[in-house]
């Protein structure tokens, strides 16, 4: 008895599966014939839609029809865009004061870092300085490259001048800093943008430095924001 109901439950199993994988392979099949209709030249102009304009997806159709856009396009399209523009512009003023203070020159070699989209290395660029180093923790051809702020790749005193906006983003604070300042040279300077702070906080900020002292800090407006400028001065060996 007891062997009559197991086979009956192992044929009753079998026929669930089957109905199962029929069903996906009906599912399956339909979706791949009216996913892209034959002759609908409006279907396949909204395909050619970039990620950043195309809305979610709402079926499988969707994602598997949009085509693959280049690191160079989907650039392209972003920095024609009006928000780009905008904050290029604002970091293209946070880096103006830096050239009479002869900290910034076309000559110099940048580097920037928890840098986003590149923002900041398109209005370096744009100025005319033509060395820009650009790393965080995700990349962004071509501007940014991927390399971990706390650990960065480069050996000391390789850069005249370090320029961050990201400390506040920063896991470990003093190590964000240590490692920016050691890859800048002696006479070189670091540059913090942050939110806007008290002379308090400025003092924590700058104690964060071990081979630099404080050369200015400056309160400007950061597209309707209001943030602290504070320029360190490298001077080669840490305080005694």
């Amino acid at each position: 008895m007891d062997g009559s109901v197991q086979r009956l439950l192992n044929r009753v199993s079998l026929a669930f599966a089957t109905i199962a994988t029929v069903s996906l392979l009906h599912l399956y099949y339909h979706n791949s014939l009216s996913c892209a209709p034959a002759g609908d030249a409006a279907y396949h102009h909204r395909q050619t839609l970039t990620l950043t304009l195309s809305p979610f997806p709402k079926t499988s159709c969707d994602t598997a029809a949009r085509d693959h856009i280049t690191p160079e396009k989907r650039f392209a399209k972003l920095r024609s865009s009006r928000a780009w523009r905008s904050r290029v512009d604002a970091f293209a003023a946070l880096f103006r004061p830096l050239r009479p203070l002869g900290l910034l020159s076309n000559a110099s070699h940048v580097l920037c870092v928890s840098a986003g989209a590149g923002h900041e290395v398109a209005a370096l660029q744009e100025s005319g300085v033509a060395d820009v180093t650009a790393v965080d923790l995700v990349d962004f051809p071509p501007l940014v490259s991927r390399s971990d702020p706390h650990n960065l790749p480069f050996f000391d005193s390789v850069f005249d001048l370090g320029f961050s906006a990201g400390l506040a983003g920063a896991l470990f604070p003093t190590r964000f800093v240590t490692e920016l300042e050691r890859t800048v040279r002696r006479g070189g300077a670091t540059v913090l943008a942050v939110d806007r702070c008290s002379p308090k906080e400025v003092d924590e900020i700058r104690a964060l430095f071990r081979r630099s002292s404080l050369l200015e800090v400056r309160n400007v407006t950061f597209i309707g924001s209001e943030m602290t400028l504070i320029i360190m001065k490298n001077n080669g060996k840490p305080p005694s």
